[in-house]
């Protein structure tokens, strides 16, 4: 059974940190990337593959996984957004990586977005995708749901439930038997231990509040195709960011699973243009 530790506040333990350096022979790139993921999920499934493209574009790619993902041990209460975007923060500048563009998935748009409010003199850029500035009636139907089958220890309806609300219809029905029963695994050692507490934090995300001060360069990347977040979240986050440029993609929630390599030249494209 998953619970969320009882607590008002969580001390954030100290997060477990990947730094790829930019690739030998590459021109070094202007500023650094810094990586937030989603919630239950990690820097490995969410960005594995495009963190090798950043550095081949001479970038310093910082890669920090929230508590209770990857190495990261749980936190020891609820999560605060403030409190986990400045840990993110704070990995990039202890890695020698002073001013970066955020690339926030899904929870990690609002974590991002956040940041750079709060350090608006290191953030020197965004990239948002799949993302939202505060959840409707359906995400958080989905989110409670969620939290329901981690709290009875039901893993395999768990898996069903990220495989109805993170994968597009096509996508799900077109998976081979081998690899629907991979995405259906009731193994409990397959969500990242610290699930439930990120789920509970997207409920409570709210960074409309934030959105007009945003000034740097920003790229906003709609998943059309999303049973999780609506794509009106992401228009909503385009119209709200002074300059933002908006994209869509067709692909449900995951598009680093449904269209990895569309996915990281939308990303590459802007940050070459942009000078990022």
């Amino acid at each position: 059974m998953t619970k969320i530790p009882a607590a008002t506040a969580a001390r954030l333990p100290a997060l477990s940190t990947t730094v790829t350096p930019a690739e030998p022979g590459t021109v070094p790139a202007a500023h650094g990337i810094l990586l937030a993921h989603g919630a239950t999920g990690d820097i490995a499934g969410n960005y594995g593959a495009l963190v090798p493209a950043l550095a081949a574009t001479g970038h310093t790619v910082v890669a920090p996984d929230y508590p209770g993902s990857g190495s990261t041990p749980r936190a020891d209460g609820p999560l605060e957004l403030d409190a986990l975007a400045d840990a993110v923060v704070a990995e990039a500048v202890a890695a020698g990586v002073e001013t970066f563009t955020l690339i926030g998935f899904s929870l990690g748009t609002a974590v991002s977005v956040r940041a750079a409010a709060r350090h608006p003199e290191r953030v020197r850029g965004l990239v948002l995708t799949a993302g939202l500035a505060k959840p409707n009636h359906r995400e958080n139907i989905w989110l409670d749901l969620w939290l329901r089958l981690l709290d009875h220890g039901d893993y395999a309806g768990f898996a069903q439930a990220r495989a109805l609300s993170g994968l597009s219809p096509e996508a799900l029905n077109a998976l081979p038997p081998a690899e629907l029963a991979a995405v259906l695994d009731a193994d409990p050692a397959g969500p990242p231990a610290g699930s439930a507490e990120q789920a509970a934090l997207v409920k409570e995300v709210d960074t409309t509040g934030d959105l007009a001060g945003i000034t740097v360069p920003t790229l906003v990347i709609a998943t059309t195709l999303d049973q999780l977040i609506h794509p009106s979240h992401s228009r909503y986050l385009a119209e709200h960011i002074t300059g933002a440029e908006y994209a869509e993609i067709a692909t449900g929630h995951v598009p680093m699973v449904e269209r990895p390599d569309e996915w990281k030249g939308m990303i590459t494209k802007f940050l070459s243009e942009r000078g990022l």
